[in-house]
């Protein structure tokens, strides 16, 4: 049976080949005048006219004087006829491949096809081809079938060839994207990207990623675990509708949900409260699956969600009292603790009441259809969200909770920069008794609440908000997730000369 190495053996000796009559298997230029998706679907305004197309050799079969080969290229495939007697002969100043040079062709090379639109007499729509041009030559063979998640994530590239829903997937991925741009800057707000490299990060619970810069004596600096503090202070500045777009990093392990790297975008807009961003968020979501999707109906986790209809609002307290009979501003820690243990839910020794009551909320959360909004969070639970004037143990804040996961975040920011340095200090406190995921005491952020900064609500979501409504695991999600370097045994094969230990 024929390995990997074999086939690539016989493909180096076709390139030999190549070279030796002169072809560069490897030009720069190219030309296409139409794509496959366009001879296909526009055949009645094409048929009879020459049109120039270019993509990847899918299928080649020969017959004596006929040939046929299966093009695609990103829009779609087409084929092309070749008839010998129609086909120009071999010019390798041109790069031109005639008939005789189809041997050297395999599935995988890119070529340019120029001739006429036709149907062949099957009724295949075809480029019946004139001139034949090599773009690119391919040294192994792309697999029929690539089902190994394993394999699928390591060679994505391949994976996106193979499986043409995963290219569209991340088509849909970019368009999610652009969709939340284009609703927050036909609303007023101003993209302006904020620094991935902080020497004090916040924003959010989580384990920062530590790193040094060389320039600044080896400073310690974090990778941002969210863009929030640095656009709160640009309302600080003076914009009053901002928000930025991007990755970041959160040291911590993957889940279907989570992953240490992703891409997040948050908007701060001032003058604006809770309620106003609630119902701006609402207008936001429908927009951007609508512009994604084509839908607001779905089917998630067996969940149907319909995005259209009006929100339930749950006030988190209300709902912890309900399940647990646990009063979440008077209550203790072996209380929580025990509702944990009685519900088969981990308690760990850094657990401290915020924590506690968070994973019995999230035990609840998981049951949720949606789309729910979630108000009113605990003030020990939210450091960076204002009082609620109607109770100032909560927070004005709003989370929207869809099939039993929570898809955002936002919340009337805190401003006062008095009671921001009393929360900073509590979790600072909680950091320094062993809880990594605190956040930093940051008294340059004080100090510009100090200068002053206009009432404000703020929001973020990632891409899990895409992940959860294309109905995909984290790691399916993105282009290319992050796993244990391996380098698999053929490869070291193939280049046994190099130290790939």
């Amino acid at each position: 049976m024929a390995t990997l190495q074999d086939y690539r053996n016989e493909r180096l000796r076709k390139l030999e080949e190549l070279h030796k009559l002169g072809i560069d298997p490897y030009p720069a230029r190219s030309e296409r005048t139409h794509t496959c998706y366009q001879i296909v679907n526009d055949f009645e305004n094409l048929e009879g006219k020459e049109v120039s197309v270019v993509g990847r050799v899918m299928n080649l079969r020969k017959f004596g004087k006929l040939a046929f080969i299966v093009l695609r290229d990103s829009s779609g495939q087409v084929q092309l006829f070749l008839h010998g007697p129609d086909v120009t002969e071999l010019d390798a100043k041109r790069g031109i491949l005639g008939m005789k040079q189809l041997s050297l062709l395999d599935s995988g090379d890119y070529l340019q096809a120029t001739g006429i639109v036709i149907k062949t007499k099957t009724g295949e729509i075809s480029v019946g081809v004139r001139e034949l041009r090599l773009l690119t030559k391919s040294l192994r063979p792309i697999p029929e079938k690539l089902e190994n998640k394993e394999e699928r994530f390591r060679r994505r590239y391949l994976d996106m060839n193979v499986n043409q829903e995963v290219r569209q997937r991340f088509i849909r991925r970019s368009k999610f994207w652009q969709a939340t741009r284009d609703f927050l800057n036909n609303n007023g707000f101003i993209e302006i990207n904020t620094p991935v490299l902080e020497y004090t990060t916040g924003g959010a619970d989580a384990n920062p990623f530590v790193t040094y810069m060389d320039a600044l004596d080896k400073q310690q600096f974090y990778l941002r675990i969210s863009q929030e503090l640095p656009l709160k202070r640009l309302i600080g500045a003076g914009f009053e509708k901002v928000y930025d777009l991007g990755p970041r990093f959160r040291n911590e392990s993957y889940s279907d949900e989570h992953l240490p790297e992703h891409i997040a975008m948050e908007w701060y807009a001032a003058y604006w409260d809770w309620q106003k961003g609630r119902s701006f968020m609402e207008d936001m979501y429908k927009y951007v699956l609508k512009e994604t999707f084509g839908t607001l109906k779905f089917n998630i986790k067996g969940f149907d969600i319909d995005m259209g209809r009006a929100w339930e609002v749950w006030d988190y307290a209300e709902v912890i009292a309900k399940h647990y009979n646990i009063d979440v501003y008077n209550t203790t820690m072996e209380e929580v603790a025990k509702k944990l243990k009685e519900n088969n839910l981990e308690v760990k020794k850094t657990d401290s009441i915020p924590r506690g009551i968070d994973k019995l909320w999230k035990d609840i959360r998981k049951d949720v259809a949606g789309p729910v909004w979630l108000v009113n969070t605990p003030k020990f639970i939210s450091p960076l969200a204002k009082s609620n004037i109607d109770n100032p143990l909560a927070v004005e804040r709003f989370q929207p909770v869809i099939a039993g996961t929570e898809l955002g975040n936002g919340y009337s920011e805190l401003n006062d920069p008095i009671d921001q340095l009393n929360r900073f200090t509590e979790q600072q406190a909680m950091r320094d008794a062993g809880d990594d995921e605190a956040m930093m005491l940051d008294i340059d952020f004080v100090e510009m609440l100090e200068y002053g900064m206009t009432p404000t609500c703020g929001w973020g979501y990632s891409e899990r908000v895409f992940w959860t409504f294309e109905g995909v695991t984290a790691r399916e999600g993105v282009p290319f997730p992050h796993l244990k370097h391996e380098i698999d045994e053929s490869t070291k094969a193939i280049y046994s000369n190099l130290n790939l230990n």
